[in-house]
């Protein structure tokens, strides 16, 4: 094989050992996995969650997928733990401790310390018979045959088990406060998927700058609102209701069709009955509006009060998509 072969025959061998013992999972899940995330579920404290190498930083994912989702969580360094860190630690806290081996010196400080404070402790390793296996309360084993490292000593397949293991916990406590999209968006209020939870047309409706003409405004007057408002677009409004709109387009098939526009009024040239929306409504749903009726704007009509205008382009800005 050459270079680039080999490159991919050993990128697939390592996706798929992973896929394998990942799937193999589910064999090792016990009434111990019911029985931690019953006390998590009831638990009056946060869930603070210890390791140390490379289980740390599967620690610190585990505790931002479950902080995200609406289960309090707290990263404690197990070397870090007794030199003053244990001073987070409360009574109410229930603390789950990752090791692949479950027999590093650290833990093996570490787990007494937990312990002597009364604490629940779940213990996530892969080995049932080592120092954490057999303190622990409860226990997650996150069992590996082997690692896809060719060496079969950087953690790869273990420190993949214990992040699905991680999300499974947050999958379940997630079901069990039956935690819906909205309650998702209370947690992530910042960036494109914030705003797509959470953004709604008033927020982002520039009301200073709402297009419109009388039916009976000359197609210099419409022309000319479409370009100050620049929207590209122009409502046409009879005593405060929307009867029709005018778009750029619709100027250039007039042009293209006539070649005097003098006898014409804006009534002559709009599209009546445009879609419209509730500034109420979220601006991902405006999107999807925008986006079934092949249009790139949209009509904001409130209890039959003109509002405004919404643009795909404004949309696009904001980073919805």
């Amino acid at each position: 094989m050459n270079t680039s072969e080999t490159i991919l025959f050993n990128a697939k061998k390592t996706i798929l050992a992973e896929s394998e013992s990942i799937a193999l999972l589910v064999n090792y899940l016990t009434a111990d996995f019911a029985h931690s995330v019953e006390k998590i579920f009831n638990c009056k404290g946060r869930v603070i969650i210890t390791g140390i190498g490379k289980s740390a930083i599967i620690a610190q994912k585990i505790v931002a997928t479950l902080n995200s989702t609406g289960t309090p969580s707290m990263f404690l360094h197990a070397s870090e733990a007794v030199h003053g860190d244990l001073g987070m630690l409360l009574k109410e806290d229930i603390i789950i401790c990752i090791s692949k081996s479950g027999n590093s010196p650290e833990i093996k400080v570490l787990v007494p310390l937990l312990k002597r404070f009364g604490n629940t402790l779940i213990g996530m390793t892969a080995d049932l018979n080592s120092f954490l296996g057999k303190e622990s309360h409860h226990i997650l084993h996150a069992h590996v045959d082997s690692e896809a490292c060719p060496n079969n000593l950087a953690p790869t397949n273990s420190t993949t088990a214990q992040l699905v293991l991680g999300d499974a916990l947050a999958v379940c406590l997630m079901e069990m406060r039956n935690f819906k999209s909205e309650d998702f968006a209370i947690y992530h209020p910042g960036g494109a998927l914030g705003k797509k939870l959470l953004l709604r047309v008033k927020d982002m409706l520039d009301t200073t700058h709402t297009p419109q003409v009388s039916p009976e405004a000359s197609i210099k007057k419409v022309i000319m609102e479409i370009s100050e408002k620049r929207l590209g677009v122009t409502a046409v409004v009879e005593n405060n209701q929307v009867i029709g709109i005018i778009t750029d387009g619709d100027i250039r098939r007039m042009l293209n069709e006539r070649d005097t526009f003098a006898d014409l009024s804006a009534k002559d040239i709009m599209t009546k009955n445009p879609k419209n929306i509730s500034s109420s409504i979220l601006v991902s749903e405006a999107l999807n509006v925008l986006e079934n009726n092949a249009i790139t704007q949209l009509v904001v009509i409130d209890e039959g009060t003109y509002k405004g205008i919404i643009h795909l382009h404004d949309i696009l800005k904001e980073g919805i998509v």
